[in-house]
């Protein structure tokens, strides 16, 4: 339900084929053009570095975090930097274990496999997968019931590089055979200000570089988000201006498509709203909140919330969701003594309503 809601946003993080088809277009090649995660582009380099002195494939790679931050570039310069033919998949599109099998049987040696949300897995690919990954052979079972035989199927070395959104729900064994692990992180404003310029070069968008600020200030750390930004604020002044990419005319058309200063778009301030005015600062309930912003409950609880409580503006407790003092602070509005039962006095001077 909510990948659906996800698409209609702007400021989601969930890529579209729109979005595939420009990011192709503004894909890094190789590690030294990437942007941003140094720590996980210097540590990947030393095991690509190491594994190309060998000879060998490099070991397995897993690249958890946050949607919309380049693990899926990360595998294609992966398998750049080896100079290796990279197979794309996903967990959701291996149903059977006789899927997995015809995949892996079909490597080539030193040939990159890139699995996303491999944490959606399904239990008998999972299991085959253990196999394939530590010994490089799978079993294919030839039959059913007390005449099934398992075939023992050879594999030539290969290196499969998994991405996931949720890596808490990676099982261990599964987990464990990965030889690095890197996690990325969201990326800083600054960082996406080089983003957002490079972006603009390939597309060919002349930006000022305050007009960059302001984009990347809205982009919620995401650069997926930031490219997103960038085009519909090229398409605006281009339609309305002149071409050139200020901030005024940064701010002008996301103010259009409804993303305020913060990052935060229409759900994001209805959720806000109703906990404010409706629940005066909470606590509510999860279901309750989801009733009075008119959307389902799992809609608010994995596309709205969780860049709300990043931001600090929204806190879940046992009693319900509760808004914080910058919450009351951003919607220009005063809150109660005691709002969400937050004690905010000394913050009392923060909340004075702005001038009609």
């Amino acid at each position: 339900m909510y990948d659906d809601a996800a698409a209609d946003r702007l400021v989601t993080a969930a890529a579209d084929g729109e979005d595939r088809a420009v990011e192709a277009a503004l894909r890094p090649r190789d590690l030294d053009e990437f942007i941003g995660q140094e720590r996980v582009r210097e540590q990947l380099s030393l095991v690509l570095q190491a594994a190309r002195r060998r000879g060998a494939s490099p070991d397995h790679v897993l690249l958890s975090g946050p949607p919309g931050l380049g693990k899926t570039t990360l595998s294609m310069i992966i398998a750049a930097e080896m100079g290796a033919p990279i197979r794309i998949t996903s967990g959701p599109a291996i149903q059977h274990a006789g899927d997995l099998a015809a995949i892996l049987s079909s490597l080539t040696e030193g040939e990159i496999l890139f699995l996303d949300e491999i944490h959606r897995l399904s239990r008998p690919a999972e299991e085959m997968l253990y196999m394939a990954m530590e010994d490089f052979r799978v079993d294919v079972i030839v039959g059913k019931g007390p005449g099934a035989t398992a075939i023992p199927l050879e594999l030539p070395p290969f290196t499969l590089v998994g991405a996931t959104t949720r890596a808490g729900l990676l099982p261990p064994p599964l987990r464990d055979r990965f030889g690095f692990t890197g996690h990325m992180e969201f990326y800083a404003p600054e960082e996406l200000e080089r983003v957002i310029h490079r972006s603009a070069r390939l597309l060919a968008v002349e930006i000022d570089p305050k007009g960059a600020a302001e984009i990347a200030r809205r982009s919620r750390g995401t650069p997926r988000i930031a490219n997103r930004l960038l085009r519909r604020v090229r398409d605006y002044a281009q339609v309305r201006h002149d071409g050139l990419v200020t901030p005024e005319i940064a701010d002008a058309a996301l103010a259009v498509y409804e993303v305020d200063p913060r990052g935060l778009d229409r759900l994001d301030r209805a959720v806000l709203h109703a906990l404010l005015k409706l629940f005066g600062g909470g606590p509510v309930g999860l279901s309750t909140l989801a009733v009075a912003v008119g959307e389902e409950a799992e809609t608010v609880e994995e596309v709205a919330e969780p860049f709300l409580v990043r931001e600090g503006l929204l806190a879940r407790t046992p009693r319900g969701r509760i808004a914080t003092a910058a919450a009351w602070a951003h919607l220009g509005l005063t809150p109660p003594p005691q709002a969400g039962g937050l004690a905010v006095p000394q913050q009392a001077e923060l909340f004075t309503p702005p001038e009609a």
